[in-house]
């Protein structure tokens, strides 16, 4: 608290020097060139008017350091919770006797010299994330991936206004999942696998109707291998400019609802394996004619196999194993030339297996095993 506070006072104090120093200068400018009788009582001003201007350009500089030193102020703050640090990365960089945009992991603008991106990835750090994060209001690029943060994420990362960036991936971090991520106006990527977050997937994040910010923006969302519970509502579709969605190794359930996929024009990869998600797929998925990747293994998934699953002609990976589906495996299949896996294994598929699936060319691994299917696959290389 000690960073944060000492920052702001700092700030203010000079935020009204600059502001007199401005005023002044002003003043003389007009004196200067207020018209007179006689060249020489106009010109007799011009070297307060240049010492006015040096006053200002100092004023400026020492600006511009102390949004520096602000920005360093809270870094510090980061490093002092930051309980273990087995290679010293930032026990010998970050010092104060270098510039903070020299810090290892720290990437500074080329403009304003202010704090645009941190990356701590892959530095086995141990520790908690501080509420002074949230005073870069300048960042736009935060990727503590693979360490050992834990702890609950604190609400002034909300501060963070530019932030388009965000990935928390392989760490420890606990508690229910901040419905707050919904307030990151510009935030393209949202990345938090593999940690312990309780609770649903936010509807804030896709909530159009909400007077808070919303994440339309976002790109790619990644919430695996966490302690998630809860259905995946509808409002997620309102994020239309999603191409990647990670939900797998949950405990999500519920039905997806029929119509969630109608907007998702620019989906690419759709993985929601490893979960207790039920009902039938919707039609709405076999829409997204760019999807490459399409993973609902190992949920309770029943009924048939769409025929309308022969618009994914971009598909290369299919995984649709370990569920309840019932029924033939359609002929359309072969129009998925693009394909190089298809699993459809236990399931309670019954009939023939097309001999189209032959044609399949890319294809290298397939494997319909535990299934109530006859016939044989002769490949045509």
């Amino acid at each position: 608290m000690i960073y944060e506070g000492a920052g702001i006072e700092v700030f203010k104090e000079y935020s009204t020097n600059i502001t007199k120093v401005l005023n002044s200068a002003v003043l003389l400018f007009m004196i200067c060139f207020i018209p007179t009788p006689n060249f020489m009582a106009k010109t007799i001003f011009l070297p307060f008017l240049m010492f006015a201007l040096l006053v200002i350009c100092g004023a400026i500089l020492s600006v511009n350091s102390l949004n520096i030193t602000a920005d360093q102020l809270n870094l510090l703050a980061l490093k002092s919770y930051i309980s273990h640090d087995p290679h010293n990365l930032l026990v010998t960089n970050w010092s104060t006797s270098t510039s903070v945009c020299n810090w290892i992991g720290v990437t500074c603008g080329s403009r304003h010299h202010r704090v645009i991106a941190l990356d701590l990835s892959n530095m086995d750090l141990t520790g908690i994330i501080p509420s002074q994060l949230g005073n870069l209001s300048f960042l736009t690029w935060l990727d503590i991936h693979s360490n050992n943060f834990h702890g609950s994420l604190p609400i002034e990362l909300t501060n963070l206004h530019l932030l388009k960036y965000l990935n928390f991936n392989n760490n420890s971090f606990d508690g229910e999942l901040p419905s707050w991520f919904g307030d990151f106006p510009k935030l393209q990527s949202l990345s938090l696998s593999e940690n312990y977050f309780i609770g649903v997937v936010p509807s804030i994040l896709g909530d159009i109707s909400s007077t808070r910010r919303n994440v339309t923006s976002l790109k790619v969302i990644d919430l695996s291998m966490n302690n998630l519970t809860g259905e995946i509502s509808s409002i997620i579709g309102n994020l239309t400019s999603l191409f990647y969605i990670d939900l797998s190794y949950n405990n999500l359930s519920g039905g997806l609802p029929s119509r969630i996929f109608d907007n998702f024009s620019k989906l690419q990869v759709l993985n929601l394996q490893w979960n207790q998600i039920f009902g039938k797929i919707p039609s709405s998925l076999f829409k997204r004619k760019e999807m490459t990747y399409l993973s609902l293994y190992n949920n309770a998934l029943e009924g048939s196999i769409p025929r309308e699953i022969e618009n994914l002609t971009s598909l290369e990976y299919l995984y649709l194993d370990y569920n309840n589906l019932k029924g033939e495996i359609p002929l359309v299949v072969g129009n998925l030339t693009s394909l190089i896996e298809l699993h459809l294994s236990y399931n309670i598929l019954t009939g023939e297996i097309p001999s189209v699936v032959g044609k399949l060319t890319s294809l290298v691994i397939i494997d319909f095993s535990f299934n109530n299917l006859t016939g044989i696959i002769s490949f045509f290389f």
